[in-house]
Order: C-alpha cells, then structure tokens, then sequence
C-alpha cells in the first residue's frame, strides 16, 4: 500500500474536519488573514489533498480482502445517481436531511465497498466513511439543534437534478482516467 493513499486521507480528513472541530481556531486563522485567503489555502489544500490520494490510490498495489457481493458493482453504478443529486443539491433536499453533502461521502462510499474487496479500497472508502460520520457528528455539536431551513424554489432541485446527471456522464467517462477502472464496458 502507498504511503501517499494514507498522507492524502489524513490531510484530506484532518483539513475537512479541522473548522468543525476547532471553529475558533479558525475563526483566529481568518482574522489573521483574510475570509479570501483562507478560501483559497483551504482550497489549494483540498485539491492537493485528492490528488495525493489519486496518486496514492493509483500507485498502491490492491490486495484481495473479500469477495463484494456479484450485484456489487450495479448497485454501486446505481446509487451514484442519488449521491450525486445529494452532493450537489443547494435546494429543499436539505429540509430533510441536514448534512446531504456528507451523506452523499457516506453513500458513495458505502457503495464503492459494495464493488471493491481489495486492501486499497477499504483504506480509503472505510476512511471516509469514518470521517464523514465524524463530521456529522462535530458539526452538530458546533451548530446545535437542527433548523430546518425554508422551501426554496423549485428550480434549485431542477438544477442539481439536471447536475447530476451531466456529471455522472463526465464521471463515467473520466473514471477510468482516476481509478483506472472503466465504467463504460464494465
């Protein structure tokens, strides 16, 4: 396994859990700063982070853990159609679920392990899994009780709707160019 799989897990985790576990910190962090240029570090941060798992995940040698279930791999191209609405949703999805971005991480990950047994996949997917129950978790000790927002217009859910399935083409097309796993003739 790559070391690079578990640097990039562990700064992604670490980086994506650090304002919900420590939010006065950076609070102190952007008054130094600036709100713009604390974006942009986190951000910069975020990418680098996904590419050293990209990285880290191409370079590790997958090694057989279990056997996923045959309808593993449907099931999995299945539920990326609602995690993706999921994550990309700004609209009324959120008047029933409070955290949708991170359960879509929990939904897309679950799946990944219902099409992948070897030891890479359950370093990463069982990691972010993890933390974004973890996250959960902090964020709603920070915000306290849940609020649930007003309706937005219809058109919000239009438009993650349509999102959605724009971007589960360009993943489909570009997933072998990630993982190496190709979804189109598989």
């Amino acid at each position: 396994m790559s070391v690079y799989l578990y640097i990039g897990i562990l700064l992604f985790c670490s980086l994506h859990l650090f304002p919900a576990v420590c939010a006065n910190c950076r609070q102190g962090i952007v008054q130094k700063i600036g709100a713009k240029p604390f974006k942009g570090y986190f951000s910069i941060l975020a990418v680098l982070s996904i590419a050293i798992i990209v990285y880290g995940w191409r370079s590790s040698e997958p090694g057989f853990i279990y056997t996923p279930p045959e309808w593993g791999p449907s099931a999995t191209k299945i539920l990326m159609l609602p995690m993706l609405f999921l994550f990309l949703s700004a609209g009324n999805i959120k008047r029933f679920i409070r955290h949708p971005q991170l359960t879509s991480i929990l939904l897309w990950a679950s799946a990944h392990l219902l099409s992948n047994g070897d030891s890479r996949s359950l370093v990463l997917f069982s990691s972010l899994i993890v933390w974004a129950l973890l996250a959960m978790y902090f964020l709603n000790r920070r915000d306290g009780p849940w609020q649930k927002p007003n309706p937005s217009p219809l058109f919000t859910d239009i438009k993650a709707a349509v999102g959605t399935l724009l971007v589960y083409g360009l993943i489909t097309y570009f997933h072998i160019y990630i993982s190496g796993v190709s979804l189109i003739h598989s």
